[in-house]
């Protein structure tokens, strides 16, 4: 093979990468009590309207507005209490002039009241009177019927990822159950004579697998579904018979080491050789991570990443999380960000993306970004990093003092 791999610019690599793949959703039909986090795949509108009941807000005393005008502790308005309406029953208690029925927090209504008065607000003066201490507007302490959501309206649409307080809205308008795009399938492939089992001892020459282990989280926490295809050995007919079982089993395949230059180097022939279009990109710009590989074979996006954990991290966020999100039908998630003031300077070289490690410190009430330095086949880096910032392509470096943007892991 070549002895110099092409280099492109995140930017055009992703755009090479695009002109050959486009992600297809694939959907499950599952209960809504089961979708937390996953992605739906249909427009869902509301078959009523909540609440379909007027509702009280607090513990009280349905009233007419009009008769509670004018009440102050000094001069308190009498009511007759008519009735209660018990929780969970129609408020079918009827109110006349000068009238209220003891109400609780969420139950109905009677037809008549147009307001509650909080129990607070009153006393009792004996089994069928009460003293209003306080006036009432007309829909005080009352939910309106449609005023959390009218029939027919939009509830939630495709892409949207599910939290917590959407499934118990979803639930409250009867749906239960929803459309949602299936996890892909991320077939995960380390390779490496070197690499043992994180529960193996290890000889001299040895260390234990990272990657498999670090690229599973990371496809969990982009919402894919993690397929560790264990320690390949370095021999051709290894990789290859893996990483064609790979493809042909999974969405998406990510290989981790065997993407540098060197005689060893058997991933851009083995990729290559898995279907077409085959190797599209070897090469990107950006420190960590230069000798990444990014492919197509037969409608299956593939991966080489670089088996320097630090690497292979940064390039993953880069490069995979987003083809994940793609195939559920979403956008990539935000990253959280803070604004920080860089602590020493950050030097680079004009047209590479560089992501420097750091940490966060507080110095007189601000919040300053430390570098974090190491080679990128050392996992403590990022143990002690708590985001990146990134070094644009035009840029020289960054100095000392400046702000910037740190994205947290």
């Amino acid at each position: 093979m070549a002895e110099l791999f092409t280099v492109l610019a995140p930017p055009a690599a992703r755009a090479r990468f695009l002109e050959h793949f486009v992600p297809t959703v694939k959907t499950e039909r599952i209960a809504t009590a089961d979708a937390l986090d996953r992605v739906l795949s249909e427009t869902l509108t509301s078959r009523q309207d909540l609440p379909n009941f007027r509702r009280s807000t607090v513990d009280g005393y349905a009233v007419l507005a009009a008769d509670t005008y004018g009440a102050t502790p000094g001069l308190p308005a009498f009511l007759h209490v008519a009735g209660e309406v018990p929780m969970g029953a129609a408020g079918d208690v009827e109110l006349g002039v000068g009238e209220a029925a003891l109400v609780h927090t969420g139950g109905m209504i009677p037809a008549d009241a147009d307001a509650v008065v909080m129990v607070e607000n009153t006393q009792r003066v004996d089994e069928s009177g009460i003293e209003l201490f306080q006036a009432a507007a007309a829909g005080e302490n009352v939910i309106q019927i449609g005023e959390d959501i009218r029939q027919g309206d939009q509830v939630l649409t495709p892409g949207r990822q599910l939290r917590p307080q959407d499934i118990g809205g979803l639930l409250a308008l009867g749906i239960t159950e929803v459309t949602v795009a299936v996890p892909p399938r991320v077939a995960i492939l380390s390779t490496g004579d070197e690499v043992v089992p994180p529960h193996a001892p290890i000889a001299p020459g040895q260390v234990r697998d990272i990657n498999s282990y670090t690229l599973a989280a990371l496809t969990r926490r982009a919402g894919g579904e993690p397929m560790r295809y264990g320690i390949i050995p370095d021999r051709r007919e290894a990789l290859e018979a893996a990483a064609a079982q790979a493809r042909d089993e999974c969405d998406l395949v990510v290989l981790s080491a065997g993407s540098s230059v060197s005689y060893r180097d058997m991933s851009v022939d083995v990729i290559g050789g898995l279907g077409s279009p085959g190797v599209l990109v070897h090469g990107v710009s950006v420190r960590p991570g230069k000798p990444t590989i990014l492919a197509v074979a037969d409608g299956v996006p593939v991966f080489g990443l670089p088996g320097n954990p630090v690497s292979a991290m940064v390039i993953f966020d880069l490069f995979v999380t987003p083809v994940i999100r793609g195939l559920l039908g979403t956008s990539t998630l935000p990253q959280q960000q803070v604004q920080a003031r860089l602590a020493r300077n950050v030097s680079s070289a004009a047209g590479r993306e560089d992501y420097v490690q750091v940490r966060l410190e507080t110095r007189d009430g601000e919040v300053w970004a430390v570098p974090v330095f190491g080679k990128s086949n050392l996992i403590y880096t990022l143990v002690h990093a708590e985001g990146a910032v990134k070094v644009p392509l035009d840029s020289n470096g960054i100095r000392e003092g400046a702000w910037v943007t740190v994205l947290l892991h």
